[in-house]
């Protein structure tokens, strides 16, 4: 009875120990697509911005590869109350997850 209760000790210990090593695979998975995320998101963001003219109001959805991975970058652009500036909001998917946003304001140049 006494190797019963060790047994089954020692196996809810192993398996609360494999559900931190998931929780930790899950996370790195996590933080390495909110990277390349950001890095497809920021590309796209500095494209509007190097743009010699505004961006026309709209929603546009761009293919994004980094490290083999595939994401798409939803880009919206919308008005302002002020004319000469628009607000341009990046949203990076991945297999239609969002994983990360950015957002900026773009003027007249």
């Amino acid at each position: 009875m006494e190797v019963l209760v060790a047994l089954s000790i020692v196996a809810i210990a192993l398996m609360a120990g494999l559900q931190a090593t998931n929780a930790l695979t899950r996370h790195a998975q996590r933080q390495s697509d909110i990277l390349l995320g950001q890095i497809c998101a920021e590309n796209e963001l500095i494209k509007v911005r190097l743009a010699r003219q505004m961006p026309g109001v709209g929603d546009t959805v761009i293919p994004c590869t980094q490290a083999g991975q595939d994401f798409a970058v939803a880009l919206a652009v919308r008005a302002t109350p002020n004319p000469n500036f628009s607000r341009v909001d990046a949203q990076v998917l991945k297999d239609e997850v969002p994983v990360l946003r950015l957002s900026t304001v773009v003027g007249r140049y």
